[in-house]
């Protein structure tokens, strides 16, 4: 679990899930974008995707259409990007349990 500056709530990243097939990436998947997957990205965003665009570009590299998350896992801004799939790193939110009544 990783506590994100900033952000009232944790996030899981996996370091080791960071995916390098193009078709891996899918509509809803939830990425930590580094700079590992763009130089522009010096300061990390998490970014939900709508689409994988199919746009050209060059060879290892995807566009990808859709959300920056903000603090409240909720979206902030619309974008499109165009990264390497072998530095987005999956994220899953940590959700919290319900306390059960008595």
């Amino acid at each position: 679990m990783v506590r994100v500056p900033g952000w009232s709530r944790q996030v899981i990243i996996s370091r080791r899930g960071a995916t390098g097939n193009p078709a891996a990436v899918r509509a809803g998947d939830l990425f930590q974008v580094t700079r590992a997957a763009r130089i522009q990205f010096s300061r990390p965003i998490l970014f939900r995707v709508i689409r994988v665009l199919d746009w050209p570009t060059y060879d290892g590299w995807v566009w990808l259409d859709g959300y920056e998350v903000g603090p409240r896992l909720d979206a902030i801004a619309r974008r499109s990007i165009v990264v390497r799939p072998a530095g987005l790193l999956p994220v899953a939110p940590v959700i919290p349990s319900r306390s059960r009544g008595r």
